[in-house]
Parts: C-alpha cells; sequence; structure tokens
C-alpha cells in the first residue's frame, strides 16, 4: 500500500503537497520556536559509518531538546508549540577541504533515509510542524547532491522539499535546470504548503539576503517563512539580521529563523557562528530573539488572524496587494546573470570552476555599467 510519505519522499512530488486534508481547520493563534543548538560538524570523521554515528546522535539531542522545549512553553504560556525551526546543517557542518564528491559520500543523506525517519519520527511523536535543513542525494541526479530544507508533518510526512537555489559551492536545481524541470516542474522550484500553521515556505540560509526568493514564495500565498540558518553572531546589525526583517515586512509575512549556537569539530572558532535566532513579524517587529548558546529562547506566539486581517486590509501599508509584478517581468526576462545548465553534463566541478563562472557574470555586469 502506497502511503503519503513514500509519494511525498517519491521523485514525482519533491515539491510537496499545496493543499493537505484539513488544511482550512486552522490554528490561528500558536507558539512556534527557532531552536538555536549547537552543530557537532562531521569534518572531524575520517569514513562515512562515523560520520552518519555523529549525525543520528546530533538528531538523538535535537529530540530531546524539542521535547522539554515542548513541555516547558506549555507550562510557561499555555500555547501549544506547533511549529519548530532549526539551524542550517545542523547534523553536518558544512565542507571544509573537503571535496564535493567526498562530502557528498559523508554528509549527503538519501530522501528516504535513516537520518530523514528519525528526524520524522520526532515530529510525530512531539505532534508538531519541524523545518530542518541537510545535504542530501538524488537518484535522477547520482553525481551530485543538493541542500534542503524539508518539512515534516505532526503525522511524520514529509510535506515540504525546497531545494537552495543560490549557492556558490554548492550543486543548485539551477546547475541542471533543463533536466530538473522535466523530471520534477517548476512547482516543486518554489513549493508552499498549507497546513492548520499556515501556508508555510522555506528560505535556505544566504539567500535571505535574497528578495526574489522570498517573493516568488510569497506570490504564491506564504504567510510564514521558515529560515534555517548558520551564520555570524554580531551585536551590530548584519546583513542577514536586517533582511530578515526586511523580508517579513515587505512580503507581509512572519520570519522564523535558527541559527546555530556553534559549530564544534573544525578549526573554525566555535562560536564564531552564534547567537541570533529570532522570529519576526510582518511588521518587521523582533518578536523573540535568542542570546548565544544553545537556546529555546527564541519563541513566540504567532497570530495567523492578525496577519491576515493586516493582508486583507486596503490602504497604503498592504504592500504585497499595490505590487504591479507584470511590470518587471521583461526586465527579469532580458537580463544575463548567472546562467542554468552549468553542470548539465554531468559531474561536481570543483571550486575553482564556480569562482570562474562567477567571474563571468561579473565582467557582463560590469559591461553593463560601462566598467
Amino acid at each position: 500500500m502506497t502511503t503519503r510519505r513514500d509519494i511525498l519522499t517519491g521523485a514525482a512530488a519533491l515539491g510537496a503537497l499545496s493543499l493537505l486534508p484539513g488544511a482550512h481547520a486552522q490554528s490561528t493563534r500558536f507558539s512556534a520556536m527557532a531552536l538555536q543548538m549547537r552543530c557537532d560538524a562531521v569534518n572531524q570523521d575520517r569514513n562515512r559509518r562515523d560520520a552518519r554515528a555523529r549525525m543520528m546522535a546530533s538528531i538523538g539531542r535535537m529530540r530531546a531538546q524539542i521535547a522539554t522545549s515542548k513541555a516547558f512553553l506549555r507550562t510557561f504560556n499555555g500555547t501549544e508549540l506547533k511549529l519548530i525551526v532549526v539551524p542550517e546543517y545542523f547534523m553536518t557542518g558544512f565542507p571544509l577541504g573537503e571535496s564535493r564528491t567526498e562530502w557528498r559520500d559523508k554528509a549527503a543523506i538519501d530522501v528516504d533515509g535513516a537520518e530523514y525517519e528519525a528526524m520524522a519520527a520526532i515530529a510525530e511523536s512531539q505532534n508538531l510542524y519541524l523545518c530542518v535543513n541537510a545535504y542530501e542525494t538524488d537518484t535522477n541526479f547520482p553525481e551530485l547532491y543538493f541542500q534542503a530544507n524539508v518539512i515534516f508533518a505532526p503525522n511524520g510526512d514529509q510535506i515540504l522539499r525546497y531545494r537552495r537555489m543560490i549557492s556558490l559551492y554548492t550543486p543548485s536545481p539551477f546547475d541542471v535546470w533543463d533536466q530538473y524541470l522535466d523530471i520534477y516542474g517548476y512547482d516543486a522550484v518554489f513549493p508552499v504548503v498549507h497546513t492548520e500553521v499556515g501556508v508555510l515556505a522555506t528560505i535556505a540560509s544566504e539567500e535571505i539576503l535574497y528578495p526574489e526568493i522570498a517573493r516568488m514564495h510569497a506570490m504564491k500565498g506564504a504567510e510564514v517563512f521558515l529560515h534555517p540558518t548558520s551564520e555570524v553572531g554580531s551585536t551590530e546589525l548584519t546583513p542577514k539580521h536586517i533582511s530578515k526583517r526586511a523580508r517579513a515586512l515587505e512580503n507581509m509575512a512572519y520570519v522564523i529563523s535558527a541559527n546555530s549556537a556553534e559549530i564544534v569539530g573544525t578549526p573554525i572558532p566555535a562560536a564564531s557562528t552564534d547567537a541570533m535566532s529570532k522570529i519576526v513579524d510582518w511588521n518587521g517587529r523582533v518578536l523573540a530573539e535568542a542570546q548565544s548558546g544553545e537556546s529555546l529562547n527564541a519563541n513566540a506566539v504567532l497570530d495567523l488572524h492578525g496577519l491576515r486581517g493586516a493582508r486583507a486590509r486596503t490602504g497604503m501599508t498592504n504592500l504585497m496587494s499595490r505590487q504591479p509584478w507584470a511590470a518587471y517581468a521583461p526586465g527579469y526576462e532580458a537580463a544575463q546573470g548567472a546562467q542554468p545548465n552549468a553542470l548539465a553534463e554531468g559531474g561536481i566541478d570543483d571550486r575553482a570552476a564556480a569562482l570562474a563562472r562567477q567571474r563571468e557574470v561579473i565582467e557582463r555586469l560590469q559591461a553593463l555599467g560601462g566598467n
């Protein structure tokens, strides 16, 4: 018998269900949290077996932290915790010196593998929506891996899979664009999912800096942006800090951004990536923010009724309703930025090749400006 979990983890439905059964029986007020947790990087592991054991241990720590956080918040504010976001590549870290082939073998998991099954079990046992970020393989592109945000429903199903579109060193769907669209279709590129906790979409890490990524989801109705990230912590305003508030304001949406507490197991000072997990409302106001270390403090009550009321009102403050999107389309169509299908011939190129392609784009942009 084919289950919905089987369908959603299969190739034919990579993007997600656009509308889940019972989606209109929604909770308009509930607690959400950006769980700030430590990353125990697999760079220190010499083989695949040790790396996978470390990854499963990280999932186990996440399971314990989610369970205790949910119990604490229920006691603290009396509102059910229904939505959690965890940091970018929380169970692996990122490649440092490993070739792309080595990193794929060590750190990229299967879409129906044991690691995702363990995360699905957490969502199911705690009866909540869980957004994670991981490097993953794809049988349709056996030489590549992608960085993906995945949302699990309270029944354990994978209900949304978004693969990072903008990445300098990690392969993206744009690198195999024509074949990717032939297999999955355009709806899988910028997926949203209708749930009892609103219309959810995800943004991967650095992509918070790019207005178009959030806007593509917002144009499909996204109300809550889930943002796994691993970024430099600072007491000053950083580009990502500013961008989280901007993406929330300009799209009239919530942003739930979960940062790493620290990254251990690499030569980089561990606390360089720390703090700044936050929840931002549709006015760009920070509702909650965590300081350094592992923390549940980036939690807040989300008010979907208030958000939808703001989106339904006429007047100057309803930014989304005033957008002349059709006016922008010809400009984007004519632009000569990064080109698709860089890896269409197969294989995984090295960092030097990625930087060479970037240099070509820079030269084209400079020519447009007369520089």
